[in-house]
């Protein structure tokens, strides 16, 4: 059964368009039908062999064929790379809003989203910080989290995109034990783990290190693990970040719950050398992306790197092949 995995272009003044012409490039599934939504004068300008195949519909895509569906007007196509506007903003954003409608009426299987410019869109009109708070907002999802994932590791956020001074306040016992359910989820559905078994990481320097150094452990995070155990879900924790990842002990555990932002993606991307992927669990619809942003400074040169993209489309194919056998 054919599988249609809409790519929203992103910024098409960033490498976005040129991480999926390289991608799709090297690519062919008998089953597997990309169809990437913006505008063909961008496909174009990146890459002029003119083997694109421009539909109307989604059920028009083909398998083997870098498809695409234009989705904005071409008049606000003004193509300048490495350059900021809002006229980028708001095409970028549109084909998120596309590619989301396209999944929740179930004419495509998979969305993939390429960077978009958080500049750009607040230009734009769009006040929004990034394209995880977006996606729950158009699918009406409260309970979601933002996971990086590559083939060996995979780490979810209990704080997303908030300053670092609001990280305390919002770890609550009853967040934690949503995420953690999440994560569990996620990992069974999306995944295809079975018994998933999730490291629990603390929020102070050394876990709080029996109270000295802080008592959010003791009082929040350690609750709401057992809060999980005492409902079927395999978690340990809370544990020292720095040790955790020091002594490789990610290789444990299927995923690891990390308590704010930089906590969870500096070790990630230390460790996975440019191949992540940034999924949305908890969403109606799967949703995956790169794990690197717009890369304005070598945009139009030809110099991007694909294989985090790469690897987002080919997880997105791999979660719409796991969603259809969960269904059957």
């Amino acid at each position: 059964m054919k599988k249609t995995v809409a790519i929203s272009m992103g910024d098409y003044n960033g490498i976005g368009p040129e991480v999926i012409l390289k991608t799709l490039s090297n690519y062919s599934a008998e089953n597997v039908a990309p169809l990437v939504l913006g505008h063909e004068k961008v496909l174009r300008h990146y890459d002029n062999s003119g083997d694109h195949h421009t539909v109307t519909k989604p059920e028009e895509a083909l398998p083997g064929k870098v498809n695409v569906m234009n989705c904005v007007e071409e008049s606000q196509v003004e193509i300048t790379p490495g350059k900021i506007n809002k006229q980028a903003g708001a095409c970028s954003m549109e084909a998120v809003a596309k590619g989301i409608e396209l999944c929740l009426s179930g004419k495509a299987d998979a969305l993939v989203t390429a960077p978009i410019s958080k500049e750009a869109i607040q230009k734009a009109g769009y006040d929004v910080p990034g394209h995880t708070e977006f996606l729950a907002e158009k699918t009406e999802t409260e309970d979601f989290m933002m996971v990086l994932a590559n083939e060996d590791l995979r780490v979810g956020l209990a704080t997303i995109h908030v300053p670092l001074s609001a990280v305390p306040s919002l770890i609550t016992q009853k967040s934690l034990v949503r995420h953690i359910s999440i994560l569990d989820k996620s990992l069974k559905q999306d995944f295809g783990r079975s018994s998933p078994k999730i490291a629990v990481l603390g929020l102070n320097p050394h876990a709080g290190d029996g109270g000295i150094i802080g008592t959010e452990e003791i009082d929040i995070i350690k609750p709401a693990i057992i809060h999980a155990q005492q409902n079927g879900i395999e978690a340990d924790g809370p544990f020292a970040a720095d040790g955790f990842f020091g002594n490789r002990m990610q290789n444990q555990y299927d995923a690891i719950l990390a308590m704010y932002h930089d906590q969870g993606l500096i070790p990630f991307k230390a460790l996975t050398f440019g191949t992540g992927v940034n999924f949305t669990a908890g969403l109606p619809i799967i949703r995956t992306s790169p794990d690197h942003g717009t890369a304005f400074d070598i945009a139009g040169h030809n110099k991007a790197d694909h294989q985090s993209f790469e690897s987002a489309f080919l997880l997105a194919v791999q979660m719409a092949g796991n969603k259809n056998r969960a269904s059957d």
